[in-house]
Parts: structure tokens; C-alpha cells; sequence
């Protein structure tokens, strides 16, 4: 007899993303606002007549302070998510133990709604009406559509938001650490930002099998229609400031 797992060494073959494509939206969200927003701030203040250490400084704290609330934002998010979930799985506990019926005839409806009818259907549902555990599972993908592997850990969501919001923010940050033209620091971000964001685009076109030159020029569309409307907005906020 065959190996029934032979097929997946086929080269036509394409794997799944894995146990963490949860995150993937963590990922990309992280570090594309840490790209982006923080591009955004560097023309702002250097459009608004800033030197080359004021800029600095004022990159180092946004991108402290973009992570920090990107990081706890998540972890709450998810954890309010997860919160909800466990009432919700502790809700169905009750209606499995306590009306039993209603939930196989609930169950008979949602497996007619993905095309599993008649004698079939009948088997599954007094199948797991056999098992309670196994009843709460089925119930729990197809009522709430979340299985256990799919679930986010609020901390590793936490850490990965923030980290690579930090790490999207690196680009538009250090070159004012090293030059001492403000205007030359932010054509070197501008440069590191376009760069970042075309990993971006192919990371996610990795993932969404998309086409990597669509999401390249998205990406790419935002950061520079957003720096231009940053940068000329300093320009304006520095000649009716300083009359310039």
C-alpha cells in the first residue's frame, strides 16, 4: 500500500503557511506601520525646518512610543478576543450538558450549510453526539469558526507587533545618526523605506500568493503619497510659523 502522505512530496505540490499564519497579520501590520508612519514623521519635522538632531531625537521617541502602543494595543485586543472566546466555549459547555438536543439539531443545520445533507449528515451528527468533547469541538469550528491551533497568544501577538513596528521604524530613524544634513538624512530614509517596503510587499505576496508588483506598488503608493502630503505639510506649518 502507498504512502497516503506521498503526495505532498510532489514539487506541484504547495504546503500550507503553518501553525503561525495567525500571526502573519501581526507581521506585516507591525512592521508596515513601523515603515510607513514613521517615514511619515521624519518628512513631517524635516519638511518643518528641524536639524538633523532634533529630527533624531524626535524619530527615537516616536518609534518608542508607536511601539509601546502597538504592543500593548494588540495585547488587548487579543486578549479581549480570547476573553470572549472562553465565555463563549464555556456557554456551549452548558448548552451541550444542559440541552443536548437543541445543540445536534444545531449541528444538523450548520453541517447542511457547508453541503454535508441527508443520510451522511445523519451518521456525523449521532457520531458526535456520542462525544462530548468531540461535539464541543465540531461545534466550536462551525458555530464560532475557530479551531485550537488558530488561536493567538496575546503576548506573542504583544511582542511581535511592537518588535517589528521597531524594526519597521529603522529605516527612516538611524540615517539621521549618521549624517549631519537633514535633507540628505531623509533621502537615505526615503531609500530605506521604499527598500523595506518592497520586502514587505514580497513577504506578503509569499503568503497571500498574490502578485508581489500589485502589492509592491500599494505599499509603495501610501508611503510616498503620505510623505509627500507630510513633508509639504511641515513646509506650510514652517513659513506660517516662521514667516518663511
Amino acid at each position: 500500500m502507498s504512502d497516503a502522505r506521498s503526495y505532498k512530496n510532489s514539487p506541484s505540490f504547495t504546503q500550507h503557511l503553518g501553525r503561525n499564519r495567525q500571526y502573519l497579520r501581526d507581521i506585516i501590520l507591525g512592521v508596515n506601520d513601523g515603515l510607513v508612519s514613521m517615514f511619515l514623521l521624519v518628512a513631517g519635522v524635516v519638511g518643518g525646518g528641524m536639524v538633523t538632531r532634533n529630527v533624531l531625537l524626535t524619530g527615537v521617541a516616536g518609534a518608542i512610543a508607536g511601539a509601546v502602543s502597538m504592543a500593548a494595543g494588540e495585547y488587548i485586543a487579543t486578549k479581549t478576543q480570547e476573553e470572549v472566546f472562553e465565555g463563549e466555549l464555556a456557554l456551549e459547555k452548558e448548552h451541550i450538558r444542559d440541552f443536548r438536543q437543541d445543540e445536534l439539531h444545531e449541528l444538523s443545520d450548520l453541517l447542511d450549510n457547508i453541503g454535508l445533507d441527508g443520510p451522511l449528515r445523519d451518521e456525523v451528527v449521532v457520531h458526535f453526539g456520542e462525544d462530548d468533547d468531540a461535539l464541543l469541538k465540531v461545534m466550536t469550528a462551525l458555530e464560532f469558526g475557530v479551531v485550537e491551533t488558530e488561536r493567538r497568544s496575546p503576548s506573542r501577538a504583544m511582542f511581535m507587533s511592537g518588535g517589528l513596528f521597531l524594526l519597521g521604524a529603522l529605516p527612516s530613524v538611524l540615517p539621521f545618526a549618521f549624517v549631519s544634513s537633514a535633507s540628505t538624512g531623509l533621502w537615505i530614509a526615503t531609500i530605506g523605506a521604499v527598500l523595506g517596503l518592497l520586502v514587505v510587499g514580497a513577504v506578503k505576496t509569499w503568503a497571500t500568493r498574490g502578485d508581489p508588483l500589485r502589492a509592491a506598488l500599494e505599499n509603495l503608493l501610501v508611503a510616498t503619497g503620505g510623505g509627500g502630503l507630510a513633508y509639504g505639510v511641515g513646509v506650510l506649518f514652517d513659513r506660517l510659523v516662521n514667516g518663511g
